[in-house]
């Protein structure tokens, strides 16, 4: 796969599926959150709605308990018995004012429809067992011997006096066809609580319709229905009127879904998606519902999905367009420079890319060019050290031990033993072998205080040789000792010091070896009062720390090959090995002027054997 197919794939990977994520995940977050917000609304608006329902139911209960509590019912019922019309004018009078009292109460629930009276008392004679309070036009009571075989009436004994409601087209025999709420309770004898009769109160329609008007949700776009269930499904209530009398398995809801408390799901309702809540009643076996279009209330999630995909599919042309017309330049550029570098990688640094523009492209092709320069430049440079390191090894072995130091400290053992000096024998042959143990070895680099004892071995046997010309100091530090440096560091500048310092002076010269530490950096300095170095000999050093140009490299190694035994081979020796070991940052720096001595220092890192440079 070529680039332009990778670059296309990641752009598809990387950024539109992405983006069709993350548009999906914020669709379906976005239903969710709009789903759980509207099931909290409707939880609260059920909540309202029951609220006032059972509100009513209860004003309901309390004019029935007051009319219980007052006798009243008892003396309705009174009053259509024959056998206890026989009353005196102030049980007739208290009768009448009960009767009107009861009346009153009633009036001022104008929701009240319908009232009478069911006479349970034995009967001697076949009289009409109902009692009427208020009558109602089209509505003919269920009569007494059906209603003692009806259901309900076997569970209105059961509850004893607790009222029993029924909700309309739950019970038509008893309560008609209109959509009216019925209350059926026992009235009972307060004196002995016999059973003697059965209440039955109905209330208007308009009553409940005014609660849902009044709390249903305002929106609308929602179009939000409202329904009373009963426990087997059945729509018992419907302000619309709509679904009234229907059931909700034939709308498309399955049954089951009613229990206690809220519950909310989202379902089919009469053909269309829509949210479905319930709300139980607390004292009733019926379940507040209400059924919002899904449509209506994910039209904004809808209209967001739809400028998603708009804006995918935008994307997707600004990803063709910038592949027809970017992609294919950046990728062309991109298969000339990678052309260069095969040539480079097959050994040709002299490949340049011709760039053009001043876009990145063109600063990647200069990038690429000056890399070349430099990686010549850095391939001459080490070439040019390799070079300069095979002859600084090759001083090296040169000045370890040179032939006529050897063969001079040799006569002069030969000396000493013949005129039988024994323990002078045995320093100066001592001395010797430590010179030769540390210059023979094939480690590179050794501690300070062993490149000190090599030295004071090499300064003991000069020193006894020639005894009257020089005398030495050493005022190094102890703590040093461990430093790490180069072997056969010291040695060099110290025999170039007496053999070129002290060379016919008519004084005793003085040498002084020091050390100390100086930002970070280990300074070794060796100090003569010697005859000092003519500008014109010092002038040869000068490039002793950084490559010279070819020209004086080329006049300096035709003069040191004439004078390579006498001056400058063992201060070349150690500047070259320090550069190469350590950098061009360190090396041999001198100080000399005729008749005033030399200084020369050598500046290394500091570190300790075994520490990282």
């Amino acid at each position: 796969m070529n680039l332009r197919m990778k670059l296309a794939m990641a752009f598809l990977l990387l950024i539109i599926v992405p983006m069709c994520t993350l548009g999906i995940g914020m669709f379906l977050v976005t239903s969710h959150t709009i789903e759980k917000k509207y099931n909290q609304q409707s939880e609260y608006a059920l909540q309202a709605i029951s609220y006032n329902i059972e509100n009513v139911f209860q004003q309901i209960n309390n004019v029935t308990d007051n009319g219980i509590a007052t006798s009243v019912f008892q003396m309705a019922l009174n009053a259509k018995d024959p056998s206890k019309q026989d009353l005196g004018i102030g049980n007739q009078l208290s009768l009448n004012a009960s009767q009107r009292n009861f009346r009153s109460l009633l009036y001022n629930y104008p929701f009240i429809s319908y009232a009478f009276l069911y006479d349970l008392r034995p009967r001697s004679s076949q009289d009409n067992q109902i009692v009427s309070i208020f009558t109602k036009e089209n509505f003919q009571a269920l009569p007494f011997q059906q209603f003692k075989v009806h259901p309900i009436f076997k569970e209105i004994q059961e509850l004893n006096g607790v009222p029993k409601w029924l909700a309309p087209l739950e019970y038509p025999e008893l309560t008609g066809v209109e959509p009216v709420f019925t209350q059926i309770r026992l009235v009972k004898e307060l004196s002995y609580f016999q059973n003697i009769g059965v209440l039955v109160v109905q209330i208007k329609k308009g009553e409940m319709d005014r609660i849902f008007r009044h709390l249903q949700i305002s929106d609308p776009a929602q179009d939000t229905s409202f329904l009373l269930i009963n426990e087997e499904g059945l729509i018992v209530y419907d302000p619309s009127g709509r679904y009234s009398g229907e059931k909700m398995e034939n709308l498309g809801v399955r049954s089951g879904i009613y229990g206690p408390g809220f519950s909310s799901t989202r379902a089919v309702f009469d053909g269309s998606e829509s949210i479905i809540s319930q709300y139980h009643l607390k004292n009733y076996n019926w379940s507040l519902v209400s059924v919002t279009s899904w449509e209506a209330l994910s039209a904004e999630t809808n209209v967001f999905a739809g400028w998603s995909i708009i804006i995918i599919l935008l994307c997707l042309l600004a990803a063709m367009v910038f592949n027809v017309f970017f992609m294919n330049r950046i990728t062309g550029n991109i298969a000339v420079l990678v052309r260069f570098m095969r040539r480079v990688d097959d050994g040709d640094f002299n490949a340049r890319v011709e760039g053009s523009g001043f876009d990145e492209m063109q600063l990647l092709a200069q990038g690429f060019n000056e890399l070349l320069d430099r990686i010549g430049g850095l391939f001459r440079r080490v070439r040019a050290e390799q070079e300069q390191k095979a002859k600084a090894e090759l001083r090296v072995l040169q000045a370890q031990i040179k032939p006529h130091f050897l063969f001079n400290t040799l006569e002069s053992i030969n000396g000493l033993a013949m005129r039988g000096e024994g323990r002078k024998v045995s320093e100066m042959v001592t001395r010797l072998g430590n010179m030769l143990r540390i210059s023979i070895q094939d480690q590179e680099e050794i501690s300070l205080s062993e490149e000190l004892r090599h030295l004071q071995s090499y300064l003991e046997i000069q020193h006894y040789r020639f005894s009257d010309l020089f005398r030495y100091e050493i005022d190094i530090p102890s703590h040093l000792y461990t430093s790490s440096i180069l072997k056969l560091t010291l040695q060099p500048l110290v025999e170039n010091s007496i053999q070129h310092g002290f060379e016919g002076i008519e004084y005793q010269g003085v040498l002084r070896i020091s050390a100390f530490v100086e930002r970070n950096n280990l300074v070794l300095r060796v100090e003569d009062n010697g005859i000092g170095i003519p500008q014109e000999m010092l002038a040869r050093f000068e490039y002793m720390a950084e490559d010279p140009p070819e020209y004086i490299m080329a006049e300096g190694t035709k003069q040191l090959s004439s004078m390579a035994e006498r001056r400058g081979l063992g201060l070349r020796s150690v500047a070259d090995r320090i550069r190469i070991q350590y950098g061009a940052g360190y090396g041999v720096f001198i100080c000399s002027s005729p008749g005033h001595g030399t200084i020369i220092q050598c500046i290394i890192p500091q570190y300790e054997q075994g520490e990282d440079e």
